[in-house]
């Protein structure tokens, strides 16, 4: 049986962050399913196209060295909705610090509730991309600051196009 895990964010836009717990989480499933939620209510920066553009221009080599398959799609729905309809049994979630696991702690109690098939993982993000956010790396980069560190090569040029610089 293939261990299949659903990976879910908004990834607007992927940083070394979101990165780093994708080289984690290949290790765990034979199949990583990235998928990006839209939410009506939300303004991204960019759109879904981009959005899974970027998602597979960085994600897929990551999966591919690990000879995990990998999938990008996106989800208007509950994220344990989306991991059943990818057959998924591992819920991936990254952890940078006790705020976030208080947080997400009570969403795996609340996905365990709906879909107690489907196991939330939590991984731990390395000391170096603890700190960044694509929320902050969206207001640093609109107001012109140096994001490289914060993002892989591919994402820092479409962030430059955005932002005219």
């Amino acid at each position: 049986m293939s261990r299949i895990a659903l990976y879910p964010g908004s990834f607007d836009p992927v940083t070394n962050g979101h990165v780093d717990v994708v080289r984690q989480a290949v290790g765990l499933c034979d199949r990583l399913v990235v998928a990006i939620g839209l939410h009506p209510g939300k303004a991204p920066l960019f759109s879904t196209d981009e959005r899974l553009a970027m998602v597979r221009e960085v994600f897929e080599p990551i999966a591919k060295s690990a000879k995990c398959q990998f999938e990008a799609t996106t989800f208007d729905d509950l994220a344990v909705t989306a991991a059943k309809r990818a057959n998924a049994t591992i819920l991936i979630r990254g952890l940078r610090d006790g705020t976030d696991l208080d947080y997400e702690m009570q969403m795996a109690g609340m996905n365990e509730a709906m879909a107690p098939e489907i196991r939330t993982v939590f991984l731990p993000a390395s000391p170096t991309v603890r700190p960044i956010t694509a929320t902050l790396v969206r207001q640093i980069a609109g107001m012109g600051g140096d994001v490289s560190n914060f993002v892989p090569k591919a994402v820092l040029k479409r962030l430059k196009a955005k932002f005219g610089r």
